[in-house]
Formats: structure tokens, sequence, C-alpha cells
């Protein structure tokens, strides 16, 4: 026998606490309480799979039209110097653009992105989840229908004002994409945690695609404009058909069990629902029924500690990509050959991390170890700073103050950027797809955006201090 003080009872989960004999790294997974509900609380089956599917091409939807954005370098370069004639190896004319537009880029993504979580967290009670989901999209895909049509545009006479509405799209997409994320990613915490993972993996795979996309433009393209905008076309079908698999998701038994309206937390004893006012009903924060906002303290202070770890986790991987990868060099460039020169970053940088940050997003779905309260999940943050020297002593250029290059091989960059993307993608799925767990179902899509942001923060911290470590190196 238990005592039903070792308990927290939610419409999520059933789990002990660290006082109950079960061991926190031996916690069961939460999921699982979820798939064998007990007998008259049994949920349909998943289809084909199909809401699975859903949620994965929504996660690449997410994401995609970014990295097709801040890929399409080869483009920007065009666009910004004389577009009107054939992108050269010639300084551009308008290298005072080019020099800073990633930095322009990253503000312009990141700082409406910090601001639209905030609101998105605001609107959680107050805009039905459907409505952010299905704005978002739209808004989404307007902007690149928009940059689409400028793909072919002659703006070599107002290169500046054409600067201008590129920062401003970019701005408007980001805000965009991230209200989509944090809404859809705050749906998934009334589902079962498989479909959580499926929403993280699909952005993973958003950046895999597009740096294949990448790749392929790099090595077939005679013609700037034709291969970007069939790059952006892409982009465009794809958001088009987001905006179809959501409409589609509510028609599927399984979601629709998922989807009811929130009711009290059921008792895994085989006994009825209890009434909201019985005193074994799941404690919710005061008023965060009736509330517009939702309770923020209750979910900070069950979420800290996972939040650490994916602020961390990000902080790393934001501190060494790009910024560290794309600037190391093979050691045997001065061969001229196409590895060495034209295919280096693209392969050992964009299409290994991604890949790799696949691979470890979708590991999770077989295995969630540690548990969302192990000692053992925070640690395997903290060692992940192991990996900041083992790039900076890779060849990376140019060196002022850091004239060591201690590994001497081209193997070295790629075997720490697998690294890098597979402990990225693992490390930073588990405690994003247990934060929704750990709360009542009543707070689950709050604390998925909670757990968004932290995610933000980490990448916005890592970016900030990269540049530092930059001017160490």
């Amino acid at each position: 026998m238990v005592p039903e003080d070792d308990f927290h009872h939610s419409s999520n989960s059933t789990y002990r606490t660290a006082s109950s004999s079960l061991r926190a790294d031996q916690e069961a997974l939460l999921e699982k309480l979820l798939d064998h509900p007990p007998p008259g609380l049994q949920r349909p089956e998943d289809r084909f799979n199909g809401t699975y599917v859903i949620f994965f091409s929504l996660g690449i939807g997410g994401l995609l039209p970014w990295n097709f954005f801040v890929t399409a370098k080869e483009y920007w370069i065009f666009k910004f110097s004389n577009c009107s004639i054939p992108a050269t190896a010639e300084e551009p004319k308008g290298s005072d653009i080019l020099n800073y537009f990633e930095s322009y880029l990253s503000v312009a993504s990141t700082v409406p992105s910090v601001l639209c979580l905030m609101a998105n967290f605001l609107l959680v009670n107050r805009v039905s989840v459907h409505v952010r989901v299905l704005a978002s999209l739209t808004v989404m895909l307007a902007i690149f229908v928009v940059m689409t049509v400028l793909v072919k545009v002659d703006t070599s006479s107002w290169t500046y004002g054409f600067f201008a509405v590129t920062i401003v799209c970019m701005a408007i997409l980001s805000g965009a994409a991230t209200i989509f994320n944090s809404s859809i990613f705050g749906m998934t915490g009334s589902f079962p945690m498989r479909n959580s993972q499926a929403l993280i993996a699909g952005g993973a795979m958003g950046g895999t695609v597009s740096a294949v996309a990448s790749l392929v433009d790099l090595a077939a393209s005679s013609d700037v404009t034709d291969s970007a905008l069939a790059f952006f076309l892409t982009a465009d079908i794809f958001l088009g058909l987001c905006v179809g698999l959501y409409l589609l998701l509510p028609r599927l038994e399984y979601a629709r069990y998922y989807l009811k309206p929130v009711w009290p937390a059921h008792v895994f004893s085989g006994e009825e629902q209890l009434p909201q006012d019985s005193p074994n009903a799941p404690l919710v924060a005061p008023g965060s029924r009736d509330s517009s906002t939702p309770p923020l303290r209750p979910i900070l202070k069950k979420t800290a500690g996972l939040g650490f770890c994916v602020i961390y986790v990000l902080f790393v991987t934001s501190l060494i990509f790009p910024a560290i990868c794309t600037n190391i060099e093979s050691l045997n460039k001065g061969s001229g050959s196409l590895w060495t020169t034209k295919f280096f970053v693209p392969l050992t940088t964009f299409l290994l991390y991604n890949f790799a940050d696949l691979c470890g997003r979708q590991i999770t779905a077989w295995i969630q170890v540690p548990g969302p309260r192990s000692q053992l999940l925070p640690g395997l943050a903290l060692l992940r700073t192991c990996l900041v020297p083992l790039f900076v002593f890779c060849n990376y250029q140019p060196r002022v103050h850091l004239q060591t290059v201690a590994f001497q091989s081209d193997a070295y960059p790629a075997l720490f950027t697998s690294l890098l993307g597979l402990s990225n993608g693992y490390l930073s799925t588990l405690p994003l797809i247990y934060g929704p767990k750990i709360v009542p179902r009543e707070l689950a899509e709050a604390t998925g955006v909670v757990m968004s942001f932290y995610l933000y923060l980490g990448l916005v911290l890592g970016s900030a201090f990269s540049a530092l470590l930059v001017h160490l190196i």
C-alpha cells in the first residue's frame, strides 16, 4: 500500500513523488498511463498513425519556412548586390548589408519570437487554439508568397528598400511561426507524449530538408533566381498542405478524444470521475479555470528543473551552431577540390547537424530515460559543456588569439557535429515532452507555451555569448 500523498494526480498523469519508494530515475513513463487507461476509459486507436503523421508534418511546417529563409545564402548575395547581373565571387556592391545580414536576421527573428511567446501565453484562455494556429499559418503562408513573388522582381534600383522589406517579412514570419509552434505544442500537451515527440521531431526534419535542398541548389543551380523560386515555392506548397492537415485533425476519432474539453482528473483505480468540488479532485490554482490568464507561478515551480535543462542544452548548441561550426575549414582546403571548398561546410555543418538532431529527437519515441525527476537529466545537459572546447580547437578560421589547432583531421569536426546534433535532439526533446505532463491538464497548453519560452531563452543567451566566444578565438 502506498499513501495517497505519495502520488500526484492530473488528467495527464499519475506518478509517485521523490518521497515514494520509486526512485526518480526509475519513474514509469507518464505516457504509459495514458496508453493503458482503466476499463471504461479506453481511448480509440490512432489508426494508421494518422495523428502522429499530422503532428510530424506540422512540426516540419513550423520550422521549414524559417530554415528555407536563412539557408538561401546565394540568393541573398545576389539580391543584395546588383541583382540585374549574375552573382560573382567579386566583392558585391551591397557588402555593407551582406556583412551584417545574418546578424540582422537573428535580431529580426529573436525579438518578435520572445514578444509573441509572451503574447501567446496571455491569449491561451482568451483566443481559441484553433484560431491562433490557423491565423499564424495563414500569415506565414502570406509572407512566403510575398517573398516568392519578389524573387523574379529586379530590386537592383531599391536594394535598401528590398532589405527593409526582407527584415520586416522575417520579423512577421518569425512571430507567426512562434505563435504557431507554441500553440500546437501546447495542444499536444493533452495528447500522449508520442505526439509531442512527433511535433518536435518534425521540426528537425524541416532543418534536414532545407539542408538537402541547399546542397541540391549548390550542385545543380545555373540561375540563382530559378533555384530560389523553386526553393520558396516548396515552402509555399508545404504550408498550404499544413493548413489542410490541421483542418483534418479534428475529424480523426483519436484526435477528437484528446481535444475534448478539460474535465477533472481521472483516478486510476477504476472509479468514476469525481466532481470538481470533490475533496479528492486534482488541485488547480485558485481561479485558474475562471481567470483569463493561466497561473504562471505554479507552472514555473513545476517546470523549473526541466526548464533549466532546455535552456542549458539550447545555450550550448546555439553557442556553437552556427557561429563556430560554419567557420571551421577543411585542413585540405588548399587542394581546391569541391569537397574541401564548396561542400565542406554544407555537409559537415548543416546537413550532418540537422540529421543527427533528427535522429536524437526520433530516439525519444522509443527511449525516454532519464525520467522527469531524475538528477541525471540536468547532469547530462551540463556535460555538453565539454563540446565547446572541442569545436574551438578544430580548424576554426580566422584565428587571432588561440593559434593552436589540436584536431588535425577533417573527421573530427564531423564527429563533434554529430555529437552536438544527437545530444541536442535527445536532451532537449525529453524535457519538452515531459513539461506538459507533470501539470494538470488544465494547464497543459499554457505549460507548452512556457516550455517554448525556455527554448527561445536558451537560443537567445547562446547566440549572444557566441559573439563573445568568436572574439576570444
